[in-house]
This record gives C-alpha cells, structure tokens and sequence, in this order.
C-alpha cells in the first residue's frame, strides 16, 4: 500500500521487521513540485521497539496479514492484561509494554476491543473509539462560574487525569476518547 493510504494502527512491514503505526505527521512542503512527506512513529510488533520513518506519499509499505478477534477485558495478571475472545473465549495475554497508554483506558468488561493477532501470537490492542470511566476525584463546582465553560483536571479510576467541564462531579461516569485522551460526554 501507498504511505498515503497508511492509518494509525496498521500492521505494515519495514526492512524485514513487522511494525504497528501508532502516529502520522503529514508535512507539504510550500512551493510548486513540494513532495507531500509522511513521518511515520511505528512500534516493533513484538517488542514495542520505536521507530521514526520519513516517506514520500508514493513510497510502498507492505501491509502485513494479521487476523483480529473482537474481545472483552477479563482480568489483569500481574502487570499483563487478558482478554477473552467474543466468540470462543480464547484467552488472549497482552504484556503492558504491548498494551502501553491504552492501559489508562482498560475498565472492568471492557467489550469492543480488537486483538491483533500474527502467527497466533497477540501483538497489539485496539480500543473502542470511547470508554466509560468513573470520576474518582475532581475539585468542586465554583458556583457563579456557569457562564464560562472552564475544564478542571478529573482523575480517573483507572489512574488517568483528563479535563472535564465543571458540572461533572465525583462519582459520575465519563465518556473518554480512546485517541486523543479527551472528555467526550457523560457516560450514563
């Protein structure tokens, strides 16, 4: 495939070694004849090892075959964390190296979640596009201050702290976008 076709997530191969594309940096360079150039950041599936490849929008990247299974969240062993597939429950481990930032996303029966698989070995994690989490702490609402939409920082069960607008208090459930780590709403 072209490196403009590429998106986050794909599994591509690059001199011989398999890679998962987790961010893209599209530059245009001004003037007439500028070649469109896409920085890739790729993560070594297994391994997690970081590359940065610079490439023309014409440049081939062989997309590699991998099967994905949908699964839901299980449990966590130690530091890794198990799914479970949807279909015939197959226990999938993901090291928390694999599962890397996502893991702040991970709740109690997670579902929507795809495994990525290569030669029966789990390689990577997709999360659904939001998650549902619980407000553990967040400062109280200032009142008199409703005519302005100021965030403040909310911790997460999981252990991550996003921005939420000030209606939202202790306790509720937020929606949080998998991509780009922002509030998306009230969950319930």
């Amino acid at each position: 495939m072209k490196a403009y076709d590429v998106k986050k997530g794909n599994v591509v191969e690059y001199n011989n070694a398999v890679y998962q594309i987790r961010d893209i940096e599209r530059s245009s360079p001004q003037g007439r004849g500028g070649n469109v150039k896409f920085r890739f950041t790729m993560y070594s599936v297994p391994g997690g090892t970081k590359l940065d490849v610079s490439m023309g929008a014409e440049d081939e990247l062989k997309e590699v075959e991998l099967s994905r299974r949908q699964a839901t969240f299980s449990y966590k062993d130690g530091d890794a964390f198990v799914f479970l597939d949807d279909e015939d429950y197959t226990p999938y481990t993901l090291d928390a190296d694999v599962v890397g930032d996502l893991a702040g996303y991970i709740v109690a029966d997670l579902t929507g979640c795809y495994v990525q698989i290569i030669d029966d070995a789990p390689v990577a994690l997709q999360l659904p596009q939001s998650v549902a989490i619980e407000v553990v702490e967040t400062p109280p609402e200032l009142k008199g201050g409703t005519a302005t939409k100021r965030p403040k920082p909310a911790k997460l069960s999981t252990g991550i702290e996003i921005m939420v607008p000030e209606y939202i208090g202790n306790g509720e459930r937020v929606l949080v976008n998998t991509t780009t780590g922002e509030f998306a709403g009230r969950a319930d």
